[in-house]
């Protein structure tokens, strides 16, 4: 991939020649159906369009804002975000697909490129660490940043010969392209372990799943968590981050692994449910652990009684109950104790809910294993496009 010609410097107003943003759309202008527009979570770090939270607006309204319009190939930005760390802010995404016309809203821009620029090179250098430094000091605002068109187009841009250009182009857009496989097979997992929860669970007032394993055909039993789990929330410790040792044990809070410490608070099979801080509330963060763990004070720690409950299986019935109407609390929802231990459970034979848990916990390795594939794949563009975009 080397080359023998220098590569020279551009600001970004000499390799995009023109920049559309777009319309202003009230909230009153959404409707049913009708053409899709171009939502702000389209912008990512893929190089591809995110567009399944496209929201609709007339074809009246769509023809009265030509200058707003954007099609299938074309190149997008968003130069605001709501986030004040701004992650994806400036970064350039291609729209992919069939053959449609969108309206952008405003924040979102078209990228119009002079001849002799490839779009899968600029594409990657919007996802330099470069060029996202360069974007982070550029930005203004505190809740919803932005950046102005003149301070993007100021930007420098380090190019090579075209030719070098559509070699590292292509070299990211395959890369991007088997992140996005793995990614859809990823999200596919992970609806048909929503269906399997569906279909392997009695629903609300039944006493029998739809699907179950062969050889099973007594009613569930209705039970309160606390008459089938031991709470263990005696033993967290939390612990700052100026505090920590730095080791191998998974140290977790309310949403999850938060860190990596020495030492440990439990060990063995655990199911952790966040007590308060949970990032959502809809998904509640509920987890199954296995062996050495460090937790903090705002993650509750269960343990399914021997004779009673399989953790595995456990860990599934908790994520089929809607959580959220028990929280209390305002801005920080709170899942207290003793609401958690009265929370009701449907729960089989301690030998069907061995055979449940296993199969769930297969659907999970799985799950488990191709996010580790995409992480690292990540790690690795990440890598290459700090050695190869200057």
């Amino acid at each position: 991939m080397s080359s023998l010609y220098d590569w020279e410097q551009r600001k970004l107003s000499g390799v995009i020649e023109k920049l559309s943003g777009g319309a202003s759309i009230k909230p009153t202008d959404y409707l049913e159906d009708g053409i899709r527009t171009v939502p702000k979570g389209a912008v990512n770090a893929t190089g591809i369009a995110d567009l399944s939270g496209s929201k609709f607006i007339s074809k009246d309204f769509f023809e009265k804002n030509i200058t707003s319009h954007v099609h299938t190939n074309n190149l997008v930005t968003s130069l605001r975000d709501l986030v004040p760390s701004a992650p994806n802010m400036g970064r350039i995404v291609r729209i992919e697909g069939v053959d449609e016309q969108f309206l952008m809203p405003q924040g979102v821009y078209k990228l119009e490129l002079f001849e002799g620029m490839d779009e899968d090179f600029l594409i990657s250098f919007s996802n330099s660490d470069k060029y996202r430094k360069i974007i982070s000091a550029e930005k203004n605002g505190s809740t919803q940043v932005h950046i102005r068109n003149r301070e993007l187009l100021n930007i420098d841009i380090n190019l090579p010969t075209e030719h070098e250009q559509q070699k590292i182009g292509t070299f990211f857009k395959q890369l991007d392209n088997t992140i996005d496989l793995h990614q859809r097979k990823l999200d596919l997992l992970k609806r048909l372990k929503q269906a399997y929860l569906q279909k392997m669970f009695p629903r609300n007032g039944e006493k029998v799943p739809e699907v179950r394993f062969a050889d099973f055909d007594e009613k569930w039993e209705q039970r309160n968590l606390g008459e089938i789990a031991d709470r263990y929330d005696n033993l967290r410790v939390p612990i700052t981050a100026s505090e920590r040792v730095s080791g191998e044990t998974p140290y977790y809070g309310a949403n999850g692994i938060q860190d990596y410490v020495e030492g440990y608070t439990h060990n063995g099979e655990f199911i952790l449910i966040a007590e308060d801080g949970a990032n959502d509330l809809k998904n509640y963060p509920v987890n199954f652990v296995n062996g050495k763990i460090w937790v903090n004070n705002h993650a509750h720690v269960l343990q399914s009684k021997v004779d009673e409950a399989d953790n595995k299986f456990l860990v599934n019935a908790i994520n089929n109950i809607n959580i959220e109407p028990f929280l209390v609390g305002g801005g920080r929802a709170k899942l207290n104790a003793n609401v958690m231990m009265k929370l009701e459970v449907i729960i089989p034979s301690k030998i069907e809910q061995q055979k449940i848990g296993i199969f769930f916990k297969q659907i999970d390795n799985t799950i488990t294993l191709h996010q580790e594939k995409i992480n690292a794949l990540k790690s690795i563009k990440k890598t290459f496009l700090n050695k190869m975009i200057i």
